[in-house]
């Protein structure tokens, strides 16, 4: 497996390597205004935001291509429309005649390129952004928040907001998730045979993970998200780096927002009323007075289709021949996301699962795969216990991202065991669909740098630039025995040690040992984290272009494979923003609980909360790591002084109905 990642790593990087983005428009009115759909209250009895359970239709998809053409026709574009439905199936592709589909990724800040950085792909790439922009927009949304591939740019860069008057801030909550959803994910379901999913189960990959380029955003039927539309054309996958001005070509973004037209979010709940550490974010740079067409008037999907354009085949993705496709009902077995059968033994109606898609609920609590590396594995009742109290927690905890004001968290919530394998899922009704595959992440990370295995994994790598990585981080830590299992890293300290300066903001410092100079750093360049990932999303980029017979398998990195899984301890990469903690059996690893969905305090709190309270309820079976082997132990030199690591952050007044604070503490 590493020689055939490495043959292709090359032979992409000679083909693909050839080369070497303001305001909001919320105030501004539409020239079609459309009635505001109402947000469905929940079931009685339930305290969380539930989203009405209506899909995509063909005709939905019609109109909103229809829209997106006629605009594009009056701004004298060509564009590439990618409509998908909520939990990743591509619905539509559909391609202007004459649209630029090559795609540019930028180069980094001092004009080098370095794993995903300076990409110069032939066409149809473009649409391989596309789809991976338009799971962005979808992937991020929710009933309380409607958020677009722009608000998500601004929160995964290495400070939040992005902007030249921002140096010395902390990053984006969401810093590094841009390589979630990978196509090498084994969380992610595929199509099942060519053209057509033969499943329409999710949730899927993107072919780039997700995307930062604006032009992709949330649609709406009855105040549910139902899928996303995004926009390509221009020849650039980038990302925006100034979050004051308006970017200069607005097309992709205008011609998207002009096929939202009525399937907006509610103005209450797009990204411009939500704020994060006080900076409220950003929706759209486009705004309805930037249209030259009324989407109103937008001729009938019949009349462009095979004449201005048609639908276009992505392999792996979408088949042309069958047509639009409708999309499937979010919250419905089809979805692969429901709530969960009583069968599944959780005796909660708010606790919601994944599936696949034929009845079969994924991921019931399970015991441990790890009995060769730990003196005794997780029991599958201890992982239930721990999934249904950190869900306990988050039925209380107060929402940071979801309007209006006093909603509950939703996130979603795993448990995996030292070998990374999934032994429990549970979500939230509403939770963001991203986290089913971003959380595996956050819970294999911590588990795996906390283990006994992680410098020998990663010294075992072919990939010459990744064993380098241990050594950086043991000369960081003074520490010539790191990553061997002394330290107990949750993914919030592993996150710190991760970014392009340390302590993370101030410029001019050195990076993290896990990161790169911030003169080399961007969303496409992170450190090992998209070092170990890069050769995987070649491939398969080389697959979708038709360059590849096979597609990438579902295992990425090549890092050992562990023979009582079939896969290695990361199998769908690292994640470097908080929500978990590693889970102990006494002074012994066994595993780790990851959350997300909302807040980076609140993911924190309701999984490491959820750990204390099944540890107290369990009888001490399990427990949080012990306060000695803690990350927040270590102290680092940094500049004139040193800088202390973290464990998890836990909100202030976290709960709705007490004033209860310090949830965390002594604890």
């Amino acid at each position: 497996m590493a020689m055939r990642r490495a043959t292709a790593l090359i032979s992409g990087l000679a083909l693909l390597l050839a080369a070497c983005g303001g305001g909001d428009g919320d105030s501004s009115p539409a020239p079609t205004p459309t009635p505001t759909p109402t947000v469905p209250p929940p079931p009685s009895g339930s305290v969380f935001q539930v989203p009405a359970q209506v899909g995509l239709t063909v005709a939905d998809i019609e109109k909103i291509i229809a829209q997106g053409v006629a605009e594009a026709q009056a701004q004298n574009f060509k564009a590439g429309i990618v409509v998908i439905d909520r939990v990743g199936n591509v619905l539509a592709v559909f391609v202007m005649n004459g649209t630029d589909l090559t795609l540019k990724t930028p180069l980094a800040p001092d004009g080098s390129k370095t794993d995903l950085q300076g990409l110069d792909l032939p066409a149809p790439a473009a649409l391989a952004g596309g789809i991976s922009k338009a799971l962005t927009s979808s992937y991020f949304s929710s009933v309380g928040g409607a958020f677009s591939s722009r608000t998500a740019n601004d929160i995964v860069q290495e400070v939040f907001p992005p902007s030249a008057t921002t140096q010395g801030l902390e990053s984006g909550a969401l810093f590094s998730v841009q390589l979630s959803q990978l196509p090498c994910s084994d969380v992610s379901n595929r199509f099942l045979g060519v053209g057509v999913p033969g499943n329409l189960a999710g949730t899927k990959r993107g072919p780039l993970g997700v995307g930062a380029d604006a032009g992709a955003f949330p649609l709406y039927k009855q105040g549910a998200v139902v899928g996303s539309v995004a926009v390509v054309g221009d020849g650039v996958y980038g990302f925006d780096t100034e979050y004051r001005d308006t970017d200069a070509d607005l097309r992709e973004e205008t011609v998207a927002l002009a096929a939202t037209t009525g399937f907006e979010p509610a103005p209450e709940i797009k990204a411009p009323r939500i704020s994060i550490d006080g900076t409220l974010l950003r929706f759209s740079d486009a705004t309805p007075s930037d249209f030259l067409s009324n989407p109103a008037s937008a001729p009938s999907f019949a009349s462009i289709n095979g004449s201005v354009g048609g639908l276009v085949s992505v392999r792996g993705y979408y088949d042309a021949t069958a047509g639009i496709v409708a999309g499937a009902v979010y919250g419905t077995e089809e979805s692969g996301v429901r709530p969960a059968k009583p069968s599944d033994g959780y005796d909660d109606p708010d606790i919601w699962v994944v599936s696949d898609g034929t009845g079969n609920t994924r991921y019931l609590p399970k015991a441990g795969t790890d009995a060769a590396n730990v003196s005794q594995p997780l029991t599958a009742n201890e992982v239930r216990t721990m999934l249904i109290e950190a869900f306990d927690v988050q039925r209380r905890a107060r929402a940071q991202v979801r309007r209006p004001v006093d909603n509950r968290a939703q996130n979603t919530i795993v448990v995996v065991d030292t070998n990374g394998e999934i032994l429990g899922l549970v979500r939230g009704p509403d939770a963001l669909v991203d986290a089913i595959d971003a959380v595996p992440q956050k819970a294999r990370t911590m588990a795996f740098f906390s283990s006994r295995f992680a410098a020998s994994d990663l010294q075992a790598s072919a990939d010459p630039a990744v064993p380098p990585f241990v050594a950086a981080f043991r000369a960081f830590l003074n520490d010539s025995s790191a990553l061997t299992g002394g330290t107990a890293f949750s993914v919030k300290a592993i996150g710190n040690l991760a970014r392009p300066n340390f302590p993370d903001g101030e410029r001019g410092n050195p990076p993290g040992p896990l990161s790169v100079p911030e003169d080399k750093f961007s969303i496409f360049n992170t450190g090992l984290q998209s070092r170990l990932v890069t050769p995987d999303i070649i491939e398969h980029v080389l697959y979708v272009l038709g360059v590849n017979a096979n597609d990438v398998p579902k295992v990425c990195s090549d890092l050992p494979i562990v023979p009582a899984t079939g896969r290695n301890r990361i199998n769908n990469g690292i994640t470097l923003f908080a929500g978990g903690t590693p889970i102990y059996r006494g002074n012994e690893l066994v595993g780790a609980i990851g959350s997300s969905g909302d807040g980076d305090d609140q993911s924190d709190m309701i999984a490491f909360l959820g750990l204390f309270n099944a540890s107290e309820k369990l009888g001490g079976s399990v427990n949080v790591p012990p306060l000695a082997i803690r990350s927040d132990k270590i102290v680092i030199p940094a500049g004139s002084g040193s800088q202390q690591l973290t464990f998890i952050a836990c909100p202030f007044a976290p709960f709705i109905g007490t004033s209860e604070q310090n949830v965390c503490q002594g604890k």
